[in-house]
């Protein structure tokens, strides 16, 4: 195959970015996108210029990292799929493919396509733990949790906190990611102690960081690569104002 790249290129946050062309040959459809660019960093840098820059970890589609705005879509155009499990195949020989960051200004560019998504981690520092000491592991049946409640729990915690919610979202929301990890904690037993207070901290540094609001177009339950559902966003709505409802915390 052989492509056309229009990749950004930001040297770090404080720098003006701009869109570079590069055109890529003899590219094997059975490549995974992440490979395609490393083909083309060590063609880069074999002519001594600067590689691309972009995040990846595991490449198995569980981490999150790979967060790439491909042709206009998180992670490209295969649904339920990371960027690094998405394969040449889904594109064709002589095809122009763009090639962005995350477009929001909770996640500022670090280099490239690399973008900081502290964000997160400091949404979940504000509450999305247990703290209580849950001891040793229980018995399978110590705790009984009905089979509905335990999967609603599963899908939630498969979150993989890449940004794609935010980045597909036209207001820039998070609530996609932030409801999963309330809804999470929120349906087990070990998540109820701090179940009013987590809703409300969690909610208030989304907003501190800078995320738009929902209004409700459902772009990031569609973009996103392990099918979070929009049930989540109504479940932490129902929570948080039950928590507002009790606390003393009138902001």
């Amino acid at each position: 195959m052989n492509l056309t790249l229009d990749i950004w290129r930001q040297k770090n946050t404080d720098t003006k970015g701009a869109f570079k062309t590069y055109a890529i040959s003899n590219i094997s459809e059975d490549m995974s996108f992440l490979e395609m660019l490393d083909v083309l960093n060590e063609q880069l840098v074999e002519k001594g210029e600067d590689p691309v820059h972009f995040d990846h970890d595991c490449r198995e589609g569980i981490c999150g990292s790979c967060n790439l705005f491909i042709n206009g879509r998180a992670h490209g155009p295969n649904i339920k799929t990371a960027a690094c499990q998405l394969h040449m195949r889904s594109f064709s020989d002589g095809d122009n493919i763009t090639i962005e960051p995350w477009r929001a200004s909770a996640f500022p560019v670090i280099k490239d396509l690399v973008v900081n998504r502290g964000a997160f981690d400091r949404i979940i520092q504000a509450g999305g733990y247990v703290s209580v000491n849950t001891g040793g592991v229980p018995d399978a049946n110590e705790i009984p949790i009905s089979k509905v409640k335990a999967d609603q729990a599963f899908d939630s915690a498969t979150c993989i906190a890449c940004g794609a919610c935010v980045a597909a979202c036209k207001n820039a929301s998070a609530m996609l990611f932030v409801s999963a990890k309330v809804s999470q904690l929120a349906l087990l037993p070990q998540g109820q102690v701090e179940r009013k207070t987590r809703v409300e901290r969690m909610v208030a540094q989304m907003d501190a960081e800078g995320f738009g609001a929902c209004t409700n177009t459902g772009a990031c339950s569609i973009e996103c690569p392990v099918g979070i559902s929009q049930d989540n966003i109504a479940r932490m709505n129902r929570e948080y104002y039950s928590a507002k409802a009790k606390s003393d915390n009138l902001e």
